[in-house]
């Protein structure tokens, strides 16, 4: 691959449980010569990746370290507690903080949810990641709150999960270096917000060509010169008036 093509990639950063499939699959259609490629990357190291330029842009949750990136807020998750199928919350529908007062509760080291006062009772261990506390949970020695898209991504038979609607929700947000934000960017940031292929993306289109015949419309008509202080047309030369015939 030459250096040329290697500057006609484009790199998309995302976190575990994001699913940018949908707008992947946009940007394959509009942009067939400007392959995209797919970069997983943990939460914590999304910043960094795209501060070196390991990517063009990302899907992270926030919160994220704005320094040097810009940030657009996306979409909300809902918080799910995951418990063993024998766990009594799940013969509920829905599970609230109070429910989980007495159980003991996982805080992975990854966890983007922010707590003002985490659930339950605090485990014997911080597990390095939601992978590892999703381990501890089937084994049965405690619970985990995460966003909902986590839930489904470390789906297991033995276990299942239940909505906590008075929990703190984890926000996906688009972002990428400010002074990198190339025209491939601005695309990008395009399909996510739904513009159409002809859309301008924020800048002033160049206004269309005329054609010749708005040209001539537009051409105001130009008078011809009088002659002999009168507007009535010249006798050509050589040519007799006529005269009144006899009656």
């Amino acid at each position: 691959m030459t250096d040329g093509e290697i500057g006609r990639l484009f790199r998309l950063a995302y976190v575990p449980g994001v699913t940018p499939a949908k707008w992947v699959n946009v940007w394959t259609e509009r942009t067939p010569d400007v392959p995209i490629i797919l970069v997983s990357v943990p939460p914590a190291e999304v910043a960094g990746l795209l501060r070196s330029g390991g990517a063009n842009a990302g899907f992270a949750r926030l919160p994220v370290d704005r320094d040097g990136l810009s940030v657009i807020p996306l979409y909300l998750e809902t918080t799910v507690v995951m418990v063993p199928k024998d766990h009594a919350v799940a013969a509920a529908d829905e599970v609230f903080i109070a429910d989980l007062v007495d159980d003991e509760v996982f805080h992975p080291l990854d966890d983007t949810i922010e707590w003002t006062v985490r659930p339950g009772l605090p485990a014997f261990t911080r597990p390095a990641t939601t992978a590892d506390a999703v381990e501890l949970v089937a084994a049965g020695t405690g619970i985990l709150l995460v966003p909902e898209s986590l839930a489904r991504l470390h789906r297991r038979r033995d276990l299942t999960y239940r909505p906590v609607p008075d929990a703190p929700q984890s926000q996906v947000a688009l972002t990428w270096p400010t002074d990198a934000t190339t025209d491939l960017v601005e695309d990008f940031i395009g399909i996510i917000r739904g513009r159409t292929v002809n859309s301008s993306r924020g800048r002033t289109p160049a206004p269309p060509a005329e054609k010749p015949a708005q040209r001539q419309a537009q051409k105001p008509a130009q008078k011809k010169p009088a002659q002999n202080g009168s507007d009535r047309r010249a006798v050509p030369a050589g040519r007799k008036k006529k005269g009144n015939r006899p009656r």
